[in-house]
């Protein structure tokens, strides 16, 4: 069996509890697909892009809906070692990958103020919807998976202030027509690096040119704090990782001091003598 249908078939088998059945579920709960999608799978080059490929193309060969994919990569500036590499996983994976070129990088690099890796998030965030359209595509794909959304609600709260969390799908607000979809949400890490250690294989960490400043740069020491922080609370409750998901699925606004909805504030005390 040649090596990527022997991973492809592992999807379904050896991680059918792990990795299929979660992501199925996510696309079914969160109605992430409909009929006749044209889809931009972003892949950044890290392990959990190439797993969302993989199990995209299932889903496209195997769903119940018609859709058809766009294996997108975007190369904001990596170097020649981190741009090959990208090709070379999509050749052993069989992904048909479409890549453009952006200057991203030399444009976070050289500005002076503010947070880089927000702006980069958002100019890539950006460059991929532009692509995705002109690709004729109506959603994108990014592959968030659990741990990411557990880790966004602490660090909302214990840093922001705010009780929020990572969306399962979102409405594009400056690409009409757009829609972004994460179909990971409740994929475990754990799993996905069980998956790549099974097979050997090695994927981008990070190439971003920050990464040498990784310890000193707030956004990757702070998540990975927080990582840490669910690892330590998970020892005294085997629970807390799902307790944290569940608390965004069971909020009572009733023991709400104020929410938003709309840009507008609701405050507990508007309706308290009603």
């Amino acid at each position: 069996m040649e090596f990527y249908k022997e991973i492809e078939r592992s999807i379904i088998t050896n991680y059918r509890k792990e990795i299929w059945r979660p992501f199925m579920k996510a696309i079914t709960t969160y109605k992430m697909i409909d009929e006749n999608d044209k889809i931009a799978v972003c892949i950044s080059g890290g392990k959990d892009s190439f797993l969302l490929a993989k199990c995209m193309q299932e889903l496209m060969r195997h769903g119940k809906k018609k859709i058809s994919l766009v294996f997108l990569v975007m190369n904001p500036g990596y170097k020649k070692e981190n741009y090959d590499l990208i090709y070379e996983n999509a050749k052993k994976l069989d992904i048909p990958i479409t890549m453009f070129d952006t200057d991203i990088f030399d444009t976070v690099f050289n500005i002076d103020e503010g947070n880089p890796c927000y702006l980069c998030a958002r100019m890539r965030r950006g460059n991929l919807y532009k692509q995705a359209k002109e690709l004729g595509c109506n959603k994108i794909a990014l592959a968030h998976h659990f741990d990411d959304v557990i880790e966004t609600i602490l660090m909302s709260t214990l840093y922001s202030g705010e009780f929020k969390t990572m969306m399962p799908k979102l409405h594009s607000s400056n690409f009409k027509g757009m829609e972004l979809i994460r179909p990971l949400y409740l994929v475990r890490e754990k799993d996905i690096i069980s998956w790549k250690n099974k097979f050997n294989l090695n994927f981008l960490n990070c190439a971003c040119r920050f990464t040498e400043n990784a310890c000193s740069n707030p956004d990757v020491s702070t998540r990975k704090y927080i990582k840490n922080l669910i690892k330590d609370l998970k020892q005294k409750n085997p629970y807390v990782e799902k307790n944290i998901f569940k608390s965004v699925e069971n909020v009572n606004l009733r023991t709400i001091i104020s929410y938003k909805k709309d840009g507008q504030v609701i405050h507990f005390l508007d309706n308290y003598d009603e």
